[in-house]
């Protein structure tokens, strides 16, 4: 059974988004399995895939003064995934009334097992990551009412 990384806050639906990858030779180590080191890039071709397509994209963000840099980032291994094997990335934007953006991660295999789940925390800074946003920019609570509303799914 798969755990809960972060807890349910009052807001819509998590928001998700699947990307097909293939296991490349220089991702592997020289047993053919996927290098520990690999998961947060897998992690992020998701996070962008979603963020893009939500609006929240890092050049959305850098064209409304705001920088998000990771704060935290958290990977659980449960089965390896090997070269040349196909599998996918499941981002999931979970909801979260501070000004963070909550993304959570589930890669499967071809046959669809969970092999690797995890968590990134980033958070809203000015452009210069110096200081942390106490209230969320405008563009972000525009795109939360969108979200609220049912206008993005």
């Amino acid at each position: 059974m798969r755990h809960r990384y972060f807890r349910s806050e009052p807001g819509p639906q998590p928001l998700r988004q699947v990307v097909e990858r293939t296991v490349r030779f220089e991702e592997v180590d020289p047993l053919g399995i996927v290098w520990h080191g690999r998961y947060p890039s897998y992690f992020e071709d998701a996070r962008l895939a979603l963020c893009n397509r939500i609006g929240i994209g890092y050049r959305d963000c850098y064209a409304a003064g705001v920088a998000t840099p990771i704060k935290q980032i958290h990977v659980d291994y449960s089965k390896p995934l090997h070269f040349e094997e196909t599998f996918t990335i499941e981002a999931i934007l979970h909801w979260c009334d501070a000004a963070r953006i909550n993304m959570e991660y589930l890669l499967r295999n071809r046959e669809g097992e969970v092999t690797t789940t995890g968590y990134t925390v980033q958070l809203l800074t000015d452009p210069h990551q110096q200081l942390p946003l106490l209230v969320v920019p405008p563009f972000m609570e525009t795109f939360r009412n969108r979200w609220k509303t049912g206008e993005i799914a």
